[in-house]
This record gives structure tokens, C-alpha cells and sequence, in this order.
């Protein structure tokens, strides 16, 4: 299965969701791929331990591969760094991506990521891809070359409004591109259980009929701890209570 945690909007926690639910899939005995889109590299350095410029290839020698501009000789299966995880790997992300968004655009390369991530299919169990904050190049690439998306959540005014034409620019790279793509559901994430806002937006997105998943993922340090460390939670806290709602919230999409 291929997923793509996505929104335009940053600071929704797509990193975070990403890596910990790939985590998850991992620790369970299950080859697990994690694909880092975002220049910034926050998936690679918190799976990684060190930031993605220390790596020996990236996802930027595979999309200037396909350009032909010389460099990016390596396959996409020697482009795979193995995590410090068992079972948990991953395509890192490069600063220099930006570089190549205008050359890739033009040259309409939109598809080549969908044709690299089909190839590995054998090979793990599940591709988990995290995305840019913008509806750019490359999250386009993610989501024509995904069957499945999730969209985190925070809960404020601001990113219910962006959650509306977030959903209907998913809806129309599906009826254009990959017809194949579902939203799987909408993550609630930083969730305050005390507060009146989030409760009420919650139940007036349910009401339009979004779909939002039952679990809601809480506002914890610990998050920012296993960044801090580069561990994901599963590894780092596996019995604190955030982590149990990434279980929860992987059992109800698996």
C-alpha cells in the first residue's frame, strides 16, 4: 500500500505522522519504505539521526536522473538508506529538490515517481510518502503516484477553511491523474480534549460529512522529545499514551 500524508497547510504534523506510523508498520516485522518530498528533510533527520545533506544520495539525484542532467547514475534501489530500525528504510529528501521543480514542471516528469514506487512494491509491505507543505511539483508526483491519503488536522478556523479547497484539489488530481486515489481519512492532530474549539469544529466537519478518523492524535513534549532524539515514539516511549493513539490510529487504517 501506498500513502501520502498531505496538506498545504505547515505545521499539521505531516512529519511527525508519517514517521510514526511507518515506525509502527516496521516494528511489526514488515518492510517498510518512507519517502522524504519536503526540501527541509525534518523525515529524513528524524529517521535518520543526521540531516539528509550527510547522506550519499537522495531523492535528488533520482528526479535529476530523470532529466539526463548527468549525476544521478544510482537506481532507485541503491538510493535506499536503511533506518537504525529493523525493517524501516528510507528515500531521503535534499535540500537542492527546489532546484530541479521548474526543469521537472516543464519537461512534464509528473509520472516518474508513480513508474520508481510501482518497481518496489515487491519489496516492502508498505510506502509511506511525506509531503511538502504547497501543492507543488512534487507533492502532485506523491499523490498521482499513491492509492491511499491522509490528511492531518489541526483544529482551527484557519485550517478548516484550508481543509475545503485542500480536498478539492485532491478530488480533481484523482479525476485527472490517478483515479486510483482515495482519501482515506482526516487525522485530528494536537487534539485538546479540555478546549470548546476543537470539539466544535470536530463536530461540524463530521456533521458536512468529512471524513475524519475516530482516533485523535493529543498535543504532547514527547513529540517534540523523539524529535529531539531522532526516535520515533514506538521506539522511544512505547508505553506513553500519544504513542498508543499512533497504535490506535494504525490499527484503524490497517
Amino acid at each position: 500500500m501506498r500513502r501520502v500524508v498531505f496538506n498545504q497547510k505547515g505545521g499539521v504534523g505531516k512529519s511527525s505522522i508519517t514517521c510514526n506510523l511507518a515506525a509502527i508498520n516496521a516494528a511489526q516485522g514488515k518492510p517498510t519504505l518512507v519517502l522524504d518530498l519536503d526540501p527541509q528533510g525534518n523525515t529524513t533527520h528524524y529517521l535518520m539521526g543526521q540531516p539528509a545533506t550527510e547522506l550519499e544520495g537522495s531523492l535528488f539525484d533520482f528526479f535529476e536522473r530523470s532529466l539526463s542532467l548527468g549525476g544521478g547514475r544510482k537506481s532507485i534501489h541503491e538510493l535506499i538508506h536503511a533506518t537504525p530500525y529493523p525493517n524501516l528504510f528510507v528515500l531521503a529528501a535534499h535540500p537542492e529538490l527546489e532546484s530541479l521543480e521548474a526543469k521537472l514542471e516543464s519537461r512534464y516528469k509528473i509520472y516518474k515517481l508513480k513508474e520508481a514506487l510501482t518497481s518496489l512494491e515487491d519489496e516492502f509491505d508498505a510506502i509511506w510518502i511525506d509531503t511538502p507543505p504547497a501543492l507543488n511539483f512534487f507533492s502532485r508526483s506523491a499523490l498521482i503516484a499513491a492509492e491511499r491519503c491522509l490528511i492531518p488536522f489541526d483544529c482551527d478556523a484557519f485550517s478548516r477553511q484550508a481543509l475545503y479547497s485542500l480536498q478539492g484539489a485532491i478530488e480533481e488530481l484523482r479525476a485527472d491523474h490517478n483515479p486510483d486515489l482515495e482519501i482515506e481519512g482526516i487525522i485530528v492532530n494536537q487534539f485538546n480534549a479540555q478546549a470548546k474549539l476543537p470539539q466544535q469544529l470536530i463536530e461540524a466537519l463530521l456533521e458536512e460529512g468529512h471524513p475524519l478518523l475516530d482516533v485523535h492524535l493529543s498535543s504532547s513534549v514527547k513529540m517534540r522529545e523523539s524529535h529531539q532524539v531522532s526516535q520515533p515514539l514506538i521506539h522511544y516511549a512505547p508505553k506513553h499514551k500519544l504513542t498508543q493513539q499512533f497504535e490506535a490510529l494504525y490499527r484503524s487504517i490497517t
